[in-house]
């Protein structure tokens, strides 16, 4: 005699005779699509966070998300890599800044420049070079103009 299984239908509920060697979910292809297009638009009206879930089988989903915390190490590192990279960056090799571009410039556009490979005279005047004249004159002016 054979035996008769009934199953409930996944989707509807009710009750059916398998037609399939397999084990059968749903009664019928309608009830198979409504389910397929029922999970579709599900999936789709999710909020974006809950796609962001990380989910294992085997554990509980996890969520990333920010704490105070986190930014505040996150923050903490920076400031400390910073802070060493300029502790042992070389003065010659730091990035010029606006302010030294503009004292640079104040430099090449003042008059006189002092003239570093020339001793002072006898009176302890520097030598300069007088950018407008085009010689060398001694001044008692600042060491370094």
């Amino acid at each position: 005699m054979k035996d008769n299984k009934f199953y409930t239908c996944a989707y509807c509920f009710k009750e059916f005779e398998p037609k399939r060697r397999r084990v059968q979910q749903y009664c019928s292809n309608t009830c198979r699509s409504k389910a397929y297009h029922a999970r579709k638009t599900n999936a789709l009206t999710t909020s974006k966070s809950e796609d962001l879930a990380i989910t294992n089988n085997d554990n509980n989903s996890q969520k990333e998300t920010m704490s105070l915390a986190g930014v505040g190490n996150a923050t903490a590192g920076t400031l400390a890599a910073d802070a060493i990279k300029s502790f042992l960056t070389k003065e010659s090799n730091k990035p010029a800044t606006k302010g030294d571009l503009t004292q640079l410039l104040e430099k090449l556009n003042s008059r006189y420049h002092l003239v570093s490979n020339m001793p002072p005279n006898a009176l302890g005047q520097y030598p300069y070079f007088d950018m407008v004249e085009g010689v060398v004159v001694y001044l008692v002016l600042n060491k370094h103009l």
